[in-house]
């Protein structure tokens, strides 16, 4: 087998494994976001829960979670240029898998508030992190493609939350509900610790120039490697998240900015309260679920099939 053999299997295995925990990332990402639209109906009938709410105090509880990922989300996108996209996918993963855990345990909306805004600091930091991992591993004109499939993962972990509360809810209570939240400790924690590579590009980013060599030999990525003269510049040009604040990033990053707002605000909002609103129209908790389901499925729907197939000339070699 030569070189050239080599390095294309060690880069389709790369790609696949960090799509792969990229994809299963945000999967559970979703799912923590929408299984509380899946409960509130339940936190505002039963006071036994987490005492009386209102709708106003449930509608605060929903938003903690979304403030959260906001503010994990910036904090990450500066932080994970200095400390490595490896490093900050993990600590994402345990972090907010240990506040979906901890959630579970609240006993009341004080401590379920601030747990809601904890693990979404997490949430938003694999947000922040597995779109920059994945463009950083997948061939350039497949970057678009894997983007689509990893980022469908949030409606797809809307339609897990869906389908598990529809099945599960009257077995397990929300409590267990959230407690699935917690299982990527179990399984998607060691498959990164053992398989997500530190990403070359962001090696070389930093001026680490011999050890953005080996791991892209290591793991079948293309570098272009800057002469010796020209290897003490990189560490200091912009890079990452940093560049977004220079006049030529600043426009664009203000105009999708406000688009993805404006996008967020309907698809949580629904999220959060369709069940309750078609509880409230005199739909059954199951049919009312239901539509819930239905709404996170066309979103993954919508997201992948304008990127389907990648190629017209070979849809089955993903990797290439």
């Amino acid at each position: 087998m030569n070189t050239s053999t080599i390095s294309h299997s060690n880069a389709a295995s790369t790609v696949r494994w960090v799509v792969a925990i990229a994809a299963i990332s945000l999967i559970f990402d979703g799912y923590d976001l929408v299984v509380f639209g899946t409960i509130v109906s339940t936190l505002l009938s039963d006071p036994s829960q987490l005492g009386q709410l209102d709708e106003a105090t449930a509608g605060l509880l929903g938003s903690y979670a979304l403030l959260g990922v906001m503010v994990g989300a910036l904090a990450t996108g500066a932080i994970g240029d200095y400390i490595g996209r490896r490093k900050t996918m993990i600590t994402g993963i345990i972090w907010f898998s240990v506040g979906m855990g901890l959630t579970a345990l609240a006993a009341d909306t004080l401590w379920f508030g601030i747990l809601r805004f904890a693990t979404g600091m997490g949430v938003g930091a694999l947000v922040a992190t597995a779109g920059a991992v994945v463009a950083e591993f997948a061939p350039k004109h497949r970057r678009n493609y894997y983007n689509a499939i990893v980022y469908s993962g949030v409606p797809a972990g809307g339609v897990l939350a869906s389908l598990l509360a529809m099945v599960l809810s009257e077995a397990i209570g929300w409590r267990g509900l959230f407690l699935i939240g917690a299982l990527p400790l179990l399984f998607l924690l060691p498959m990164a610790w053992s398989k997500l590579p530190e990403s070359p590009q962001w090696l070389l980013s930093r001026g680490r120039v011999d050890e953005a060599r080996e791991q892209a030999a290591r793991t079948g990525v293309q570098l272009d490697v800057p002469g010796e003269a020209e290897a003490g510049q990189v560490k200091a040009e912009r890079a990452g998240f940093a560049a977004l604040a220079t006049k030529r990033y600043a426009l664009p990053t203000a105009l999708l900015g406000m688009m993805s707002f404006a996008g967020l605000l309907l698809t949580y909002g629904l999220n959060t309260w369709m069940p309750e609103i078609m509880q409230q129209a005199g739909y059954g908790k199951s049919h009312s679920l239901l539509f819930l389901l239905v709404l996170n499925l066309a979103a993954v729907f919508g997201g992948c099939w304008p990127r389907w197939p990648p190629t017209a000339s070979a849809p089955s070699k993903l990797w290439r």
